[in-house]
């Protein structure tokens, strides 16, 4: 049922059935290692190409996703996935095995968030019965897409993040599974004047406290509902960002907030910085960690706020600024109600 001014709540069954993480070497020597289903010490996964690599990526990940809900491509209505490539190529030569209905989808590093919230509505609308939703992303096929490509050796500054080479994948589904989607908030693009590609949390922070407002607005909830709230790509800068534009509403989320970006390297000893962005730092933290807390019980609610600079070599070289979208899924423990 719609919620508010730009969120719907479900009151039939969403679930997430399954979920699966597939990285790369880096990500696999942050931190969260453990958490993820596949870690890949092969940063082309066998092919020849930058983009062909994210492309397998995404692959294997769904492939995985599917096999951990005993699901076939036959019985998945339909895919909502995307990337960061020029027509999201990663996302269609990716799946394309599969044959299944496919919905492609561009929301920057939001776009995990963004094909949850897609997903979720058609389950709940009872469109589909099962689909699947996914993200990726590649450093070496971003920077060579978004910077400059790698062999140029350039100096990235301490405000910049690490794409994330990683994937992640969830299998929606109208029966049980491991949490509930409960709602979900569509975010409209934010744009505060930030022109530096180099400074992503600058430029998304604001469209992310939008979100983050709107949805505590729209579901009548206090941050304190929520054991996190969880950004995407914000990193160290953007962090501070966020919570600095929401305290000046009043609301504060320095208890609950969670950014995938902190969580996926060690900023000490892995080099990158202000920390990890790209579709596949919140698709594959959501889709392990945050998961495995959720289907634990340690965690019953969850709102995730994946975040996307919306940018292109084109607008960049026009000197254009750098809008922001993001959006949020609400998210809980099927192993209990939250008390708050």
């Amino acid at each position: 049922m719609i919620q508010g001014k730009a969120s719907v709540s479900f009151d039939t069954g969403v679930w997430i059935k399954e979920s699966a993480a597939v990285v790369g070497k880096k990500e696999g020597e942050g931190p969260l290692g453990n958490e993820f289903d596949e870690v890949c010490m092969d940063e082309l996964f066998g092919q020849k190409t930058w983009e062909d690599a994210e492309g397998e990526l995404l692959r294997r990940c769904a492939q995985l996703a599917m096999d951990k809900a005993a699901v076939t491509p036959e019985k998945v209505r339909f895919a909502f996935a995307g990337d960061l490539l020029n027509q999201t190529t990663a996302s269609s030569f990716g799946l394309k095995s599969f044959q299944i209905p496919q919905f492609g989808l561009y929301g920057a590093c939001s776009t995990m968030g963004e094909s949850m919230v897609l997903g979720a509505m058609t389950v709940g609308a009872g469109y589909a019965e099962q689909v699947l939703c996914a993200a990726s992303s590649h450093f070496a096929s971003a920077e060579k897409t978004f910077r400059n490509p790698l062999d140029y050796g350039s100096q990235r500054p301490y405000s910049a993040t690490w794409t994330v080479t990683g994937a992640g994948a969830v299998i929606l589904s109208g029966k049980s599974g491991l949490a509930r989607i409960t709602g979900v908030t569509v975010g409209k693009v934010v744009d505060y004047g930030i022109k530096d590609p180099m400074n992503m949390g600058a430029a998304m922070a604001p469209a992310a406290a939008d979100t983050i407002y709107q949805a505590l607005t729209d579901f009548n909830l206090e941050p304190e509902s929520f054991d996190r709230i969880i950004t995407g790509d914000l990193g160290y800068i953007g962090q501070t960002a966020l919570i600095d534009l929401l305290r000046k509403k009043n609301v504060d989320i320095s208890n609950q907030h969670m950014d995938c970006g902190i969580e996926m390297f060690d900023q000490k000893t892995q080099d990158t910085h202000a920390g990890g962005s790209g579709c596949g730092c919140a698709a594959s933290t959501f889709c392990s960690l945050v998961m495995k807390k959720l289907k634990s019980g340690e965690w019953k609610r969850v709102l995730f706020c994946p975040t996307g600079a919306l940018m292109s070599q084109t607008t960049y070289h026009e000197e254009q600024t750098i809008p922001g979208i993001c959006h949020g899924v609400m998210v809980e423990s099927a192993a209990g109600v939250f008390i708050g």
